[in-house]
């Protein structure tokens, strides 16, 4: 079991991300842009950490900046949330040779379901009736 995760995210997913580890006795870290340091999801984690001021891209899509908070509150895991980092296959390889798990697809399921050429093949192969 983990001790501590962060969300690589913000909003209504943190928050239900926050609250799930909560009940399971599991820290909580949230990340925040400077404009969402009011938001529920920094009130509801059990720390929480400023990504600086900036756009999306600048703050919970830069990687570099993701992973220094990553190392600074000591999370073993980090949970993406949807949409942002959460299907970023160079992400999760970096967390997995940080030995940090990140929950979610594996790195190389990432990288596959990412090429729909591939993703096809997969599901094909797997049984999945799949339109022509």
């Amino acid at each position: 079991m983990f001790r501590k995760v962060l969300i690589a995210n913000r909003g209504e997913i943190a928050v239900r991300i926050c609250r799930t580890l909560d009940s399971l006795g599991i820290a909580s870290v949230a990340i925040y842009s400077h404009d969402d340091r009011g938001s529920m999801h920094v009130d509801a984690a059990s720390e929480a950490y400023s990504l600086g001021d900036g756009s999306v891209t600048e703050t919970y899509v830069n990687i570099d900046r993701v992973l220094e908070l990553v190392s600074r509150s000591g999370a073993d895991a980090v949970h993406p949330g949807y949409g942002f980092l959460s299907e970023n296959a160079a992400f999760a390889e970096t967390l997995e040779e940080r030995n940090i798990a990140f929950i979610g697809p594996r790195p190389s399921h990432l990288k596959s379901f990412g090429l729909k050429h591939e993703a096809r093949r997969l599901a094909m192969s797997a049984g999945v009736a799949m339109l022509p």
